[in-house]
């Protein structure tokens, strides 16, 4: 799994021109889902990005969670996100097919969830665009791989 956090101090998505998510301060994710992934995978990316400390503290550093700040997730799924680059049109073969990643996109988000935040989010498969307040900016890129069995 690949994700994109951004730190945000707010963020939507719209698709045909209604908003389908927003949140105020927290993290915009795009997430894209490869085709080795799992649940476990989906869980361990969930703990680390829930508890991930880049909101500034009192002191101006970097040293508070989501919960710390009360902040929300806003996840999109971004299957863009393992485009094969080597040519000057990109290529999708190495995301996940549609019917591995759907699942896997919503058991992240409640993966989140169950860590007590409240989630946002888009609609896999559709044309969305996607507002945000980056906030920083801070933007951090996590390449989550399956443990080798």
């Amino acid at each position: 799994m690949r994700a994109v956090v951004t730190r945000v101090r707010e963020a939507s998505v719209t698709i045909d021109g209604r908003v389908n998510g927003a949140i105020g301060q927290g993290y915009l994710i795009l997430l894209g889902v490869g085709p080795e992934d799992d649940e476990a995978v989906a869980d361990k990316l969930a703990d680390k990005i829930c508890h991930l400390r880049v909101f500034e503290d009192e002191a101006g550093r970097m040293n508070l969670d989501l919960a710390q700040v009360g902040g929300s997730v806003l996840v999109v799924s971004q299957f863009t996100l393992y485009a094969d680059l080597k040519s000057r049109r990109p290529g999708f073969s190495h995301a996940a097919r549609p019917e591995l990643a759907r699942p896997l996109y919503e058991h992240f988000m409640q993966a989140i969830a169950a860590h007590g935040f409240p989630v946002e989010h888009g609609e896999f498969g559709a044309d969305m665009q996607v507002s945000s307040i980056n906030d920083g900016p801070v933007t951090l890129l996590y390449d989550m791989e399956p443990e080798k069995r």
